[in-house]
């Protein structure tokens, strides 16, 4: 990956909701973006944090012990270990960054889950 990118863009692009896509690499983290309408599913990372940040729309973060409420251009940080449920009312474009081992929904796996292959593909 190389030259600029406009997660918006990318994320606005993307043909499959709630299916990351990679646009970039730092460190031992992967910078990605995605579409997202409706619930996820509940899991966690228990080795990982995991940020979200809302390019455009709001999201949910359902957690058992508090739920955020995201709107544009705000982030908000799982904390390793914490169960929770991306929920997107409407559409919502999103940049996460995550570590490289990071799996899409933890140790859940369900229709919605996304291999790091998957994520890796070519951008639209």
């Amino acid at each position: 990956m190389s030259g600029p990118v406009a997660p918006e863009a990318v994320a606005a692009a993307l043909p499959e909701l709630w299916s990351p896509r990679v646009v970039a690499e730092l460190d031992d983290s992967y910078v990605k973006v995605a579409r997202v309408h409706g619930t996820l599913a509940w899991h966690s990372h228990d080795a990982e944090d995991e940020l979200f940040y809302v390019l455009k729309g709001r999201l949910r973060i359902e957690m058992e012990a508090a739920t955020v409420e995201l709107g544009e251009g705000e982030l908000f940080v799982v904390p390793r270990g914490v169960r929770h449920n991306p929920v997107a009312t409407e559409e919502c474009l999103l940049m996460l960054i995550e570590r490289k081992s990071t799996l899409h929904t933890g140790s859940e796996v369900t229709p919605k889950t996304r291999s790091l292959a998957e994520q890796l593909r070519p951008l639209p």
